[in-house]
């Protein structure tokens, strides 16, 4: 408060001026403390601003290496799990060809003669064969769907791994930004483009971290999820495969033995039918030489009934019951009981004949059939599809991938 003195005269009042005087220089002593100070504040202010924001830009910086590197990772991860969905689906497709050749050989094997269609170890093989194959197609697909859900799960964790980093970029960018601005720039700025405040979504730093933490953690269990999984597929491939191909060796083996089994019974068969053909021949020359051995034996019939019927001519009295006589008579007997033998044993060598043609016309058919189901077995099942002999290997594990932990 300014205590005015009274003029004392008509002058001016120096002493009031004095002290209006003396008030002014007080005040602008004030005014340049209360400039300095403020300078002083505004420039620890700035200087505090710019150590938060070059802090927070470090903070930043930091999150967006942690969510650059898990990003990277799973990028990766979603890579390898592509390429193990692509071979399981080509190990799925493979599967085809097998089960083909499996129900094909079990239809030809139908079509074999009643006699020989009967239940034997290779259609238990064939049939088991099939089992299994269609067992390992129905398990990769489950695989499949699996592989493609964490392939979808991945990707969800890549996506938000992505916004983060591009939210990062874009925060990093504007504190960039507001730790390069300048009163100059400022005043500059606001002349031409007046800034718009939008409302704060009161986020604390705890939760902007959380945020972060919580999209790297459920990235890096989605990446553990998918490395447990694709360690599982595996072991699936591994294991499907040596059980198809065990299963393929133990058909072929049974093929084999059946095949070795048929070829034995063709060949004893083609053996006996051999021996029996020679025995026909042999039996077929007996006969014509016994017919040959009854004309012969006729003819000598005939000459002692020509003899006998000339001596009845003799004079009575010369008819004598002589040793000549009684030799021609039991000639006769004798030749007679001879011709009957060999009709019988001509009569007999047909019908023997007989049973030879029965046999060997039983035996070509029984041969026919053995090479009916031979050709089936070792031509039309075992060279399906114009490859080697059922042993084409499964790849079920073909353009395989390192294995990535």
């Amino acid at each position: 408060f300014l205590f005015l003195i009274p003029l004392q005269s008509g002058g001016p009042n120096l002493i009031n001026m004095e002290v209006m005087r003396t008030h002014s220089e007080l005040f602008r002593g004030q005014c340049m403390r209360l400039i300095l100070e403020t300078d002083k504040a505004c420039k620890r202010m700035q200087n505090d601003d710019n150590k938060r924001l070059d802090q927070r830009v470090r903070d930043i910086q930091f999150l967006k290496k942690e969510l650059e590197l898990k990003l990277e990772e799973v990028i990766v991860e979603i890579d390898v799990l592509v390429a193990l969905h692509n071979r399981v689906a080509k190990a799925q497709e493979a599967c085809k060809d097998p089960l083909r050749v499996a129900v094909v050989c079990l239809e030809e094997r139908m079509k074999r003669v009643p006699s020989e269609r009967f239940h034997d170890e290779v259609d238990k093989e064939l049939l088991k064969e099939r089992e299994i194959i269609e067992g390992v197609a129905s398990l990769l697909q489950r695989v499949i769907e699996q592989i493609t859900e964490q392939i979808r799960l991945n990707r969800s964790a890549k996506y938000h791994l992505e916004k983060d980093l591009k939210e990062k970029f874009e925060a990093q960018g504007i504190d960039n930004s507001c730790a390069l601005l300048t009163t100059s720039s400022v005043k500059n700025q606001k002349s031409q483009n007046p800034i718009i405040v939008l409302p704060s979504l009161a986020v604390t730093p705890k939760q902007w971290e959380d945020i972060s933490e919580i999209n790297i953690t459920k990235a890096e269990q989605q990446r553990t999820n998918s490395m447990s999984l694709r360690a599982l597929v595996e072991s699936v491939l591994e294991q499907t495969a040596a059980d198809m191909q065990k299963q393929l060796q133990v058909t072929r083996e049974a093929f084999q033995l059946n095949i070795q089994q048929i070829k034995s019974a063709k060949s004893q068969m083609e053996d006996q039918l051999s021996k029996i053909l020679c025995e026909l021949a042999s039996q077929q020359k007996i006969r014509e030489d016994l017919l040959v051995a009854i004309t012969e034996n006729q003819q000598f019939l005939a000459l002692a009934k020509a003899r006998l019927d000339l001596r009845r001519q003799r004079p009575a009295k010369e008819q004598c019951h002589d040793p000549a006589q009684i030799q021609l008579l039991a000639e006769v007997q004798q030749l007679t009981a001879h011709i009957n033998k060999l009709h019988e044993a001509v009569a007999q060598s047909e019908e023997e004949q007989r049973a030879l043609i029965r046999c060997q016309l039983e035996l070509q058919e029984n041969i026919e059939i053995k090479a009916s189901s031979l050709y089936i077995d070792e031509v039309i099942c075992t060279h399906e599809g114009g490859g080697p002999p059922r042993s084409g290997h499964l790849h079920l594990q073909r353009d395989k991938q390192p294995f990535t932990t």
